[in-house]
């Protein structure tokens, strides 16, 4: 799939590499990610009423983005989750110029059992820039640690990604092994698929990772928001340089595709309001230095050579490890929150609704009423 190998780690951090997917796909992506932009915003647009807060300031950040070989960081949007089509649909609201540009444009998390069940599907998904995960309450696979999250982590970043600390030798070749890909350009999930590993182009180097922290459907109707998982906070403490973060609120998706609708379950329903704010680019290092500190901390106590997004044990479960990633989701949230104030919705929600223990009393099943705060919740899709 590569037009040229590459060794990239020789290669100058800010000049692009020839390295990158073929003409072929590079074109199938554009059209996928261009006609399903396109869609969108003609749903959006000719269907229903469209509010946007800020977007010029997002377009800024973008245009800013577009000389890959200029990029100084990744960039993550982070937002609240409403309906099983707030990806694409929220993307609508972006000029056609960047829909066809797939190497500015986002990467998303989508669900390996719906995305990538069988080949024309995890082709059309692989092409529109997602990567396949596996949703614990669905797979034995799933969970913060899967190899899918390395990759997220990744793409934010660049190359090499298996590199000796200051002063730290390598005493075996091993160490200097990537665990997270086989013969350099896939990756597995499940130890027996196979699938392109995007971050191995440099075409991908310091790419956007947009992600829904809520992890599930969340249709509540003052528009609280669940606590966040912890993916969000392995994308900012472990990619390299530290990500821009941009916070996002979306509504109006939820009455596209309410989870009580009845028949036609499949059709999106139209003639509703949909409101997107773009929050201000954060100050990162005013926002997460100090957890990032901590975290790099760790790190050297570990005194491996580790492959970026690979962690020992006292990473992965360490309390110290646990207590920082709750703390980066619940600052990414915050975040979040100022945006929904920003548009007028109310400044107050229960307390602890931030806390994961909050949740752990809602009911097991896929799809429910939330005994928590009156929700309805949708963890299938």
């Amino acid at each position: 799939m590569a037009s040229k190998d590459v060794d990239m780690s020789q290669s100058p951090p800010n000049k692009l590499s020839l390295q990158q997917p073929s003409l072929p796909w590079r074109m199938t992506s554009s059209l996928i990610m261009g006609l399903t932009a396109s869609l969108s915003r003609g749903f959006l647009y000719s269907l229903n009423s469209v509010e946007v807060f800020d977007l010029q300031r997002f377009l800024h950040v973008l245009d800013q983005r577009k000389d890959v070989g200029k990029r100084q960081r990744g960039l993550i949007t982070v937002s609240n989750h409403i309906s099983v089509l707030d990806d694409p649909l929220m993307w609508g609201v972006l000029p056609l110029r960047y829909a066809f540009n797939p190497s500015n444009h986002r990467w998303g998390l989508g669900a390996h059992d719906i995305c990538f069940k069988n080949k024309l599907l995890e082709s059309f998904f692989s092409l529109g820039q997602v990567l396949p995960t596996h949703r614990a309450q669905h797979s034995p696979h799933g969970g913060l640690f899967q190899p899918t999250v390395p990759q997220a982590i990744r793409l934010l970043s660049s190359q090499p990604f298996i590199k000796p600390q200051p002063g730290r030798e390598v005493v075996d070749r091993h160490d200097l092994v990537d665990p997270f890909t086989s013969g350099g350009l896939t990756f597995t999930t499940t130890g027996t698929d196979s699938h392109v590993a995007p971050s191995v182009y440099a075409r991908n180097r310091h790419s956007w990772v947009h992600i829904f922290p809520e992890a599930c459907v969340h249709q509540h109707p003052s528009m609280f928001l669940r606590y966040f998982k912890w993916g969000v906070s392995r994308l900012i403490l472990e990619s390299e340089p530290m990500p821009d973060v941009i916070p996002m609120f979306i509504d109006g998706t939820q009455r596209v595709m309410p989870e009580d609708r009845g028949w036609p379950r499949f059709l999106p329903r139209f003639g509703i309001r949909f409101r997107v704010g773009f929050g201000e680019l954060l100050d990162t290092e005013k926002a997460f230095g100090d957890l990032r500190a901590r975290w790099k901390e760790l790190v050297r106590r570990e005194k491996r050579v580790l492959a970026m997004g690979d962690l020992t044990d006292e990473l992965k479960y360490g309390k110290e490890a646990v207590r920082l990633r709750i703390e980066v989701a619940k600052r990414v949230r915050d975040e979040i929150l100022k945006v929904r104030r920003s548009m007028g919705y109310p400044d107050e929600e229960p307390p602890g609704f931030e806390l994961a223990e909050t949740w752990a009393k809602e009911s097991g099943s896929t799809k429910f009423k939330s005994n928590v705060d009156d929700s309805l919740v949708n963890k299938r899709e």
